[in-house]
C-alpha cells in the first residue's frame, strides 16, 4: 500500500489538486499499484476558525505514515500575511529539512515557448534549488517601525552543510540521470561572503565529479543565457531566492506556471513534498478555468519518487498528447474546464 497525505491548500488548489488526483488514482489503478490517499483541511478556512495552519503531530505524522505529501496551492486575502501558508509550506520545508526544491523545465510541445523557434529538445533541464537556507529563513527585524527612521534587516543565512549538500546532490543527480553537465549560479561578485561560501564548497565538489562537465555563471548571465540559449543547460544549481526567481522565469518558457511542476526533497530521509508552483488565485476558484496541468504533473514528479517511473511516464505522454490535441483549458488555447481536462489525461492512461 502506498500512502499519500493531500493537503488541496485554498482557492484553485483544492480544484486542481482534485484534477491531480483524479489522474493518480486512474494511473495507479492502470499500472496494479495500490494507492490511498489521506486528505487533510489545513489552508485558509481552518487557519481562521482555529488559528492553527499544521497542528501539534501533524508534522511527525506525515512524515512517518505516509509515503508521500501533495500539497496544493496556499493563499487566501482574508488572510493578508499568509500566516497559514507560511505555518505550512515552510514548516513542512524547514520542520522535515527538505533540502532540494526540484524544479524541471520541460517543453512538452513546441507551441507553448515563447521564444522564436524552440523545439522540445532546446528545453530539458533540471533546477535545482536550496530550499532550507538563503533570505528566507525569517532571520531579521524591524526597528523604530513606522518612523522616518525606521531599518529593515533580512539577513542572508548560508551555511558549509547546507551549500554542500545541495551542489552535491547536483552532481550525484547528473551522474545518475545521464546528464552532461552542472552549472552553478550565484551573485559572489557583490555577495561576498555568503556566496564565497558557495564560490569555495562548488571548486572543492566538482573536483569529484570530473565526468561532469560544470562551471559558473552570475545569476543575471544565467538569466540571460537561459531566454538566449536554454539548450546549453542539463542542471542548474542555485541559492534559494535566485532559484524562486529563475525557475519562473523557467517555467514561462516551458508554457507559464500552469505546467509547472516541484518536488521539495530530502535524499538522506527520504521524504517527500510535491507541490504545482502557482498561486490558489482565489477569483478564479470555483469557475473551472483553473489549468490543473502543474498539478497532474507534479503527481507524476510523486511517482517518480516513489520509483513507479512507467507511471510517471505515462503520465507525462498523457499530458503531451492532451497539449498537442487542444485538449486544454482556456489559457493554453483550449476550451475545457478543470475537470474535463484531468479526465482527457487520464482516459490517455488508462485506454
Amino acid at each position: 500500500m502506498t500512502r499519500i497525505a493531500v493537503i488541496p491548500g485554498d482557492g484553485i488548489g483544492n480544484e486542481v489538486t482534485e484534477a491531480a488526483m483524479h489522474v493518480t488514482e486512474v494511473a495507479a489503478a492502470a499500472f496494479g499499484i495500490d494507492v490511498e490517499c489521506q486528505w487533510f483541511d489545513y489552508g485558509a478556512d481552518t487557519y481562521l476558525k482555529t488559528g492553527v495552519g499544521l497542528p501539534d503531530g501533524a508534522l511527525e505524522s506525515l512524515r512517518d505514515d505516509f509515503d508521500a505529501i501533495y500539497l496544493g496551492a496556499l493563499g487566501d486575502p482574508r488572510i493578508a500575511d499568509m500566516a497559514h501558508g507560511k505555518e505550512i509550506l515552510l514548516g513542512l520545508r524547514f520542520g522535515l529539512d527538505l533540502f532540494v526544491n526540484h524544479r524541471p523545465v520541460k517543453l512538452l510541445d513546441e507551441s507553448l515557448c515563447p521564444l522564436k523557434d524552440r523545439t522540445v529538445e532546446d528545453l530539458d533541464f533540471v533546477v535545482l534549488r536550496e530550499n532550507t537556507e538563503g533570505a528566507y529563513v525569517g532571520v531579521g527585524g524591524i526597528f523604530k517601525l513606522g518612523t522616518p527612521d525606521e531599518v529593515a534587516l533580512q539577513e542572508d543565512v548560508n551555511t558549509r552543510k547546507g551549500v554542500e549538500r545541495i551542489i552535491r546532490y547536483a552532481f550525484e543527480y547528473a551522474r545518475s540521470h545521464r546528464r552532461k553537465s552542472v552549472v552553478m549560479s550565484d551573485k559572489s561578485n557583490v555577495l561576498r561572503y555568503g556566496h564565497d561560501l558557495w564560490q569555495r564548497v562548488f571548486e572543492e565538489v566538482r573536483v569529484e565529479y570530473k565526468d561532469i562537465e560544470s562551471w559558473h555563471l552570475f545569476v543575471d548571465a544565467l538569466a540571460m543565457q537561459i531566454v538566449k540559449n536554454p539548450a546549453q543547460f542539463d542542471v542548474i544549481v542555485t541559492c534559494n531566492m535566485f532559484g524562486d526567481i529563475v525557475t519562473d522565469l523557467c517555467a514561462v518558457l516551458q508554457g507559464g506556471l500552469g505546467v509547472a511542476s516541484s518536488a521539495n526533497l530530502n535524499p538522506q530521509t527520504g521524504v517527500g513534498l510535491f507541490e504545482p508552483v502557482h498561486g490558489s488565485a482565489p477569483k478564479y476558484s470555483g469557475q473551472g478555468v483553473a489549468n490543473p496541468l502543474a498539478a497532474i504533473l507534479t503527481s507524476q514528479l510523486m511517482f517518480e519518487f516513489l520509483q513507479y517511473h512507467e507511471v510517471g511516464a505515462a503520465i507525462e505522454n498523457a499530458v503531451r498528447r492532451s497539449i498537442v490535441e487542444g485538449q486544454v483549458t482556456r489559457d493554453l488555447g483550449g476550451n475545457l474546464k478543470t475537470e474535463e481536462v484531468a479526465v482527457a489525461v487520464a482516459e490517455r492512461i488508462s485506454g
